[in-house]
């Protein structure tokens, strides 16, 4: 059981979570602006297939978390420091995606604004990229754990 749980853990957060850090990465250089910069590579049809993929990605990627959850808990770690840190993180990620990236994406897609407003989604992408590296950081590091566990 505990390999099974592991291997859908680690392939969904390699599948979801790294296509939903892409997608939200790439997506403020597709999505048009204003300006004289329009002449840019800048593609509205990429930028709302990005922007679904961080929908599609993100919602799938949910399994991470419920397996990460159920492998942590048949294993008896639910209360070591790093699973719970990892929680933590993880949820602040899905939270800034949900309230600030995934709404900024849409309204950037419904009326192409300015630069600076690409530029603080580009930034709020990097936090979320940032935030799961700490998590693969935590999930190979394991500070904290009970040895032999």
């Amino acid at each position: 059981m505990e390999p099974l749980l592991l291997s859908i853990h680690v392939l969904a957060g390699i599948v979801f979570v790294g296509g939903s850090a892409i997608a939200t990465s790439l997506f403020p250089r597709y999505v048009p602006i204003t300006g004289p910069d329009q002449a840019q590579e800048r593609s509205r049809a990429v930028a709302a297939a990005l922007h679904r993929i961080t929908r599609g990605y993100s919602v799938a990627g949910l399994i991470v978390p419920a397996a990460g959850i159920v492998l942590a808990s048949v294993q008896g770690r639910m209360g070591e420091i790093w699973i719970i840190l990892a929680m933590v993180l993880t949820a602040a990620a899905g939270l800034l995606l949900a309230v600030q990236i995934y709404p900024r994406q849409r309204d950037a897609l419904a009326t192409p604004g300015e630069r600076d407003r690409l530029r603080s989604l580009a930034m709020l992408a990097g936090i979320y990229n940032v935030l799961w590296t700490v998590v693969v950081v935590l999930m190979i590091v394991r500070p904290g754990a009970a040895e032999g566990a």
